[in-house]
C-alpha cells in the first residue's frame, strides 16, 4: 500500500452527488478525497492506499434502513486496518444505531444533511488523533528496538541459576555492572535481563558495540553533535548517552574504548554530565550503566590500555557468565529453543533433533560458545534434508571457506607460537575475512587478533587489492 504526503479521507456513500458535495467540501480545506460507492469497493481501497480517515454511510442500496450493511463495513474496516478512523454517517437519525456504531469503534458520528462546520471539525479531529496514534505505536516499536528483543533466557543447569539468582538481586539497583565472559556466551541477554527486571523497564535499553566505533567518531556516537560541529554535520545529533536518558545503556565490548577518549567516558559516570560535539552547553542524564567484556581488564590496566579509576566504575558489581561447556544441563534446552526458532523464520515447522543429534551435541567443545551453539542449528534448518536432524546434518567445525584442520597429532609438534598463528589463519580462513567473526570465534577482542596477525606476519584480509 502506498501513503500519501497529504491527509486523504475515503468516502463511502452509494449516492454520487453526496460523494461530490463531500469531495468539494473537503477540497476546500486541503483534505483529498477517494470516493466509492459500497462496502466491497471501500474494503478493496483500503487494501491499495492507505488513508488518514474515513466517512462512511451506514445504510445503502440493499437495505436503506437498518444500517447492517454500514455496521457490517465498519466491523470489516476495524479487522483489517484497525488503525484507521472511521465516521459514520445516517440520515435517518437513529439513536440506538449510532451508539451500536460507536461501541463497534466508530470515531464519530454525522447526520445527514449535515453541518458543513461539524463535518470539517470532525474530519480534522479524527485525521490528528490517527496520526497521535500511529506515532504513538512507532516510538513504542522503536522502543521495543532499542530494548532488544527480549529473547528468552534458559538457565537450566547450575552454573547459569546461579547467574540469574544474582542478576534477580542485582537488576533492581541502579549500581553498575560489569559482565564477564568468553565471546559467544550471552553478555548482550544478561544485560538485557538486568534491564527488564530494573524500574527502567519501561524505557530505553540503548546499545553500542565499543569495537564498531571508530576513535574519531567516537565522541559524536556517544554524545551527539551540533549542527556544523565538523564538515559533515549537517544537522544535530542525539548521541547513545543522551538516548538513554532514564533507562539502560549497554556498552559491549567497552574493553575496545580508545585510551584517549575514556576520560570523557569516565566525566559522564563519575557526575552524569557532557556536553554535545561542538557546543559549550552542559547537559545530564540519568543512566544506569552495563558493560561487558571478554578481556582482562586487570591485565589492559597493567599494559597502560585501560585506566584504573574507570575500570572501578565500571565494575561496582559483577558477573561472570560461565562458557557453554560448563553448561551441561543448558546444551539441548538451548539448541531445541534455536532450531524452533530458526525452523520458524525458514518455514520448516516440523524439524527436531534425532538422538544422534542430541549425542554429538553435548559431545562438542563448543568454543564459540552459545552464538555457535545457535549457528549450528540454523545453519541445520537450512540444510537439514530430513525433518528429524541427525548428528550428520550438524556442521561442526570448520564453516565455509575451505582448508583442513590440523590434527591432534600434528599440533602436538608444533610450539606454541606455531599452533597460535594455525589457529589464527584457519579462523580467518573460516570466516572468509572477516575479522570480528574470526576474533568472536577464537574467543578474543578484534584489537587482540590484530596484535596476533602482526607478531604472525599474517596479512589483513581488507587491505588485500586482488579481490
Amino acid at each position: 500500500m502506498t501513503r500519501e504526503s497529504n491527509p486523504t479521507v475515503l468516502l463511502v456513500d452509494d449516492q454520487a452527488d453526496v460523494r461530490e458535495a463531500l469531495r468539494l467540501l473537503l477540497k476546500s480545506e486541503g483534505f483529498a478525497s477517494v470516493g466509492v460507492d459500497g462496502p466491497s469497493a471501500a474494503l478493496e481501497a483500503v487494501r491499495q492506499r492507505d488513508f488518514s480517515c474515513a466517512l462512511i454511510d451506514l445504510n445503502y442500496t440493499r437495505d436503506t434502513t437498518s444500517g447492517e450493511e454500514g455496521l457490517a463495513l465498519l466491523d470489516a474496516l476495524r479487522q483489517h486496518v484497525p488503525e484507521l478512523p472511521v465516521v459514520v454517517m445516517t440520515a435517518w437519525g437513529n439513536v440506538p444505531l449510532v451508539v451500536d456504531a460507536l461501541r463497534r469503534g466508530a470515531g464519530d458520528f454525522i447526520e445527514k444533511p449535515w453541518d458543513n462546520a461539524r463535518v470539517l471539525s470532525i474530519v480534522r479531529t479524527q485525521i490528528a488523533l490517527g496520526e497521535g496514534a500511529r506515532r504513538q505505536r512507532r516510538l513504542e516499536a522503536e522502543n521495543a528496538l532499542l530494548r532488544g528483543g527480549g529473547e528468552a533466557l534458559i538457565a537450566e543447569s547450575p552454573a547459569m541459576r546461579r547467574v540469574m539468582e544474582l542478576v534477580a538481586r542485582v537488576a533492581p539497583s541502579d549500581a553498575n555492572v560489569l559482565v564477564l565472559g568468553e565471546n559467544g556466551t550471552g553478555k548482550g541477554v544478561i544485560a538485557q535481563a538486568l534491564h527488564a527486571q530494573s524500574r527502567r523497564a519501561a524505557k530505553a535499553l540503548v546499545k553500542v558495540n565499543m569495537g564498531g566505533i571508530a576513535e574519531n567518531v567516537f565522541e559524536s556516537e556517544m554524545f551527539g553533535h551540533v549542527r556544523g560541529a565538523y564538515t559533515d554535520a549537517k544537522s544535530e545529533r542525539i548521541g547513545r548517552y543522551e538516548l538513554a536518558d532514564g533507562g539502560t545503556l549497554f556498552l559491549d565490548e567497552v574493553g575496545n574504548v580508545p585510551i584517549s577518549q575514556q576520560p570523557k567516558l569516565l566525566r559522564v559516570l563519575e557526575d552524569g554530565e557532557f556536553e554535545r560535539l561542538g557546543s559549550s552547553r552542559t547537559q545530564s542524564a540519568d543512566v544506569r550503566l552495563v558493560s561487558a567484556t571478554n578481556a582482562d581488564l586487570a591485565v589492559e590496566v597493567e599494559a597502560g590500555r585501560f585506566r584504573k579509576d574507570l575500570l572501578y566504575r565500571l565494575n561496582t558489581l559483577e558477573i561472570r557468565l560461565p562458557p557453554l561447556r560448563e553448561r551441561r544441563d543448558d546444551i539441548l534446552p538451548l539448541a531445541r529453543s534455536f532450531l524452533e526458532r530458526s525452523a520458524a523464520r525458514y518455514g520448516r515447522h516440523d524439524l527436531r533433533l534425532a538422538p544422534s543429534a542430541e549425542r554429538a551435541l553435548l559431545a562438542w567443545r563448543w568454543p564459540g560458545n552459545v552464538r555457535e551453539l545457535g549457528h549450528l542449528m540454523e545453519r541445520a534448518a537450512l540444510l537439514a534434508e530430513q525433518d528429524l536432524v541427525s548428528d550428520s546434518a550438524l556442521a561442526f567445525g570448520p564453516g565455509p571457506g575451505g582448508g583442513t584442520a590440523a590434527t591432534s597429532t600434528e599440533l602436538d609438534d608444533m610450539t606454541i607460537d606455531q599452533a597460535e598463528a594455525h589457529l589464527v589463519r584457519r579462523a580467518l580462513e573460516r570466516h572468509d575475512g572477516n575479522l570480528q567473526h574470526a576474533a568472536d570465534a577464537l574467543g578474543i577482542t578484534r584489537q587482540t587478533l590484530y596484535r596476533r596477525m602482526e607478531k604472525h606476519a599474517l596479512r589483513d584480509p581488507a587491505s588485500d587489492d586482488d579481490g
